[in-house]
């Protein structure tokens, strides 16, 4: 696939937060950064000193073994959690003391290691439920079915069946979402996330559950989605192949602490990532 080579090729150059983002995205405001985040959990540091910054139009990856806190991670940035420490600025602003809605609106979307659906309505009623943030008529306006009403609804059906075609899943569009073959979930998810209109597209583990050729597919979706869009990716993922082939930037986390950050060539070549995920070898191990 071309475009992974092209994305294991791309210059990752330092940045004044001791960060690297893509040589592109140098002049540009930063999507995201977080400068010495951390949270405990009655006096657990679940995730201590997190600093990242990630370019306008980078994909970026986030590591670590199981219980790294990966997520939590995802939970500080989206403010599901409110850090303990530190700060995160979204597109410049800084988030703390907002909400989930609030810090939606600055441009942040995800979506979670579990699949989170509204399995009994419609593919097209999910992916409209992401669009209501660009409602433009009234309460009233949409009691009595005004002509504004009907236009705006028209738009997000519209607009719905694009996104969709994304992922191929226009002609599903009528189809119960809690029907739909665990992959086609998955990608469902993605597109509603997209439907906010986001400059940071935050996936949890996106490949879960996938088989190789979906997980293929995923990946030039991904960066099909990056560069139509012009926003910037963000994922956790176990599986490396996925990481290596279009994560750009990789932070490795491991009990909640960073120990690597770097391209995916210096990552692989850490010896500290590796004794992360496979352990320390014994002397006179080979």
């Amino acid at each position: 696939m071309t475009e992974k080579k092209r994305h294991s090729d791309t210059r990752m150059v330092p940045v004044p937060s001791h960060s690297i983002v893509p040589e592109r995205d140098l002049g540009s405001q930063p999507v995201l950064e977080t400068s010495h985040l951390g949270i405990e959990f009655g006096g657990l540091k679940a995730v201590e000193d997190f600093n990242l910054t990630i370019g306008r139009t980078e994909i970026a990856g986030l590591i670590g073994p199981n219980g790294a806190g990966k997520t939590t991670v995802f939970n500080l940035i989206t403010k599901v959690y409110e850090p303990t420490t530190g700060t995160v600025l979204i597109n410049g602003k800084d988030t703390h003391g907002m909400n989930i809605v609030q810090a939606s609106r600055l441009g942040i979307a995800r979506t979670f290691q579990n699949i989170r659906l509204f399995g009994n309505m419609s593919v097209e009623d999910n992916v409209c439920i992401g669009l209501h943030n660009q409602i433009r008529y009234s309460m009233m306006e949409g009691v009595l079915r005004l002509p504004r009403y009907w236009g705006a609804e028209r738009k997000m059906h519209k607009e719905a069946l694009e996104l969709l075609s994304i992922f191929d899943m226009q002609d599903l569009a009528d189809t119960q979402a809690g029907s739909l073959p665990y992959g086609a979930q998955r990608r469902l998810e993605i597109v509603r996330a997209l439907a906010t209109n986001p400059s940071l597209l935050l996936l949890d583990e996106p490949a879960a559950g996938m088989n190789p050729h979906e997980t293929e597919e995923l990946m030039e979706n991904i960066i099909k989605i990056r560069d139509r869009f012009q926003i910037a990716i963000m994922l956790i993922e176990h599986d490396m192949n996925l990481v290596m082939g279009i994560c750009e930037g990789i932070c490795v986390l491991n009990y909640g602490k960073v120990i690597a950050k770097g391209t995916a060539q210096e990552i692989q070549n850490n010896p500290v990532v590796v004794e992360a995920y496979l352990g320390k070898r014994k002397e006179g191990e080979k």
